[in-house]
């Protein structure tokens, strides 16, 4: 009886040591492409000039370079990325479905149709888009989750009345485009493609703010949401209060959601590819929430990167990450069939 109770603790520590291995090198890979998105772009800035800025001396030509363009676009890429990869994992654990992210039940969709028709038929920006973005998501949201509840809520259930919603509003949002000046449709195509062009360290601060509200709440909701991993009738015999815990992470998830997609459009495939990655690297070691807000950010600063640098052309760093979970999205979807899951 003592040996089984010592190898299971020594299981345990194995287990938790092997979470925070991959943890930190999730975390040393994200610092090192961000100090290489903050020294290389169209030009080489040294690292002890990088530095410099950033403990903010005057530098002649990295004061502009590092301190206004890449600093503030490299601070938000990670925010973001943290932002949709915790945001989507939660969704993603608390229904126990793959498909159950932002960007597939027309979360994101909500919020793009509230800021396209802000821009074109009310004219607004900045803020006030940002805010009608927020609003919307958590409306739709809301929505989505009523019609989908029936003696409780089923993820299946759910996807399918979001992939509904989101047809909806995907049809509502082209239709404005098609009204739309041609000002007002570069600005709306801009937003809706998922872009941190013009990022600024102001609109990081209000994510960051975000963040660390909703983020706090997601976190703390750890241990209840692997519970609801097991499944409804087995949270609830632990201990679990399966309706609460719904409610606080579906806000919280949101909340990140919705505010981040008002500050760099929906960028696509982020919330919906973070878990799923994380949960391949890590296993059944811990927890996937802290590894796939990792992950999102590792997505986005590397999409935006590749979208500035690597590619012919220039594209938005929602035209990257669409192009890669796309494939993945239709490989899911194959791979389920094949396996008769909903």
């Amino acid at each position: 009886m003592q040996a089984t109770h010592d190898q299971l603790r020594l299981s345990r520590r194995l287990r938790i040591a092997g979470y925070r291995r991959v943890v930190t090198a999730l975390l040393a890979i994200l610092t090192a492409l961000f100090a290489l998105c903050l020294m290389l772009g169209q030009s080489f800035t040294p690292p002890q000039d990088v530095l410099r800025v950033l403990l903010g001396a005057d530098v002649p030509g990295a004061s502009f370079t590092v301190g206004h363009l890449r600093l503030p676009r490299a601070v938000l890429a990670v925010l973001a990325g943290f932002s949709f990869g915790l945001g989507g994992a939660a969704f993603q654990v608390m229904l126990r479905n793959p498909l159950a992210s932002p960007d597939i039940i027309g979360i994101n969709s909500g919020a793009s149709a509230a800021a396209v028709f802000a821009i074109v038929a009310l004219s607004l920006d900045g803020p006030w888009v940002a805010a009608c973005a927020v609003i919307a998501g958590l409306g739709v949201a809301a929505l989505i989750f009523g019609l989908s509840f029936n003696n409780g809520i089923s993820g299946a259930r759910l996807i399918l009345v979001g992939i509904g919603v989101s047809s909806m509003l995907e049809s509502a949002i082209a239709y404005l485009l098609t009204q739309a000046p041609s000002w007002d449709l570069q600005q709306a195509m801009r937003w809706l493609t998922g872009s941190l062009n013009g990022a600024t360290l102001d609109q990081a601060l209000w994510l960051a703010l975000a963040l660390a509200v909703f983020g706090t709440i997601l976190i703390g909701q750890t241990r209840n949401l692997g519970m609801l991993g097991l499944g409804d009738d087995t949270a609830t015999a632990l201990g679990t209060d399966v309706a609460r815990t719904r409610l606080v992470v579906t806000m919280a998830a949101v909340g990140l959601i919705a505010v981040a997609t008002a500050v760099t459009g929906p960028i696509a495939f982020v919330a919906f590819l973070s878990g799923p990655i994380a949960v391949r690297i890590i296993g059944t070691r811990g927890s996937v929430l802290i590894p796939a807000a990792l992950v999102g950010a590792l997505l986005v600063l590397a999409g935006d990167y590749a979208g500035q640098f690597l590619l012919p052309g220039r594209y938005p760093v929602g035209v990257v990450t669409g192009a890669v979970g796309a494939p993945y999205l239709i490989f899911l979807i194959i791979r389920a069939n094949k396996t008769g899951a909903n």
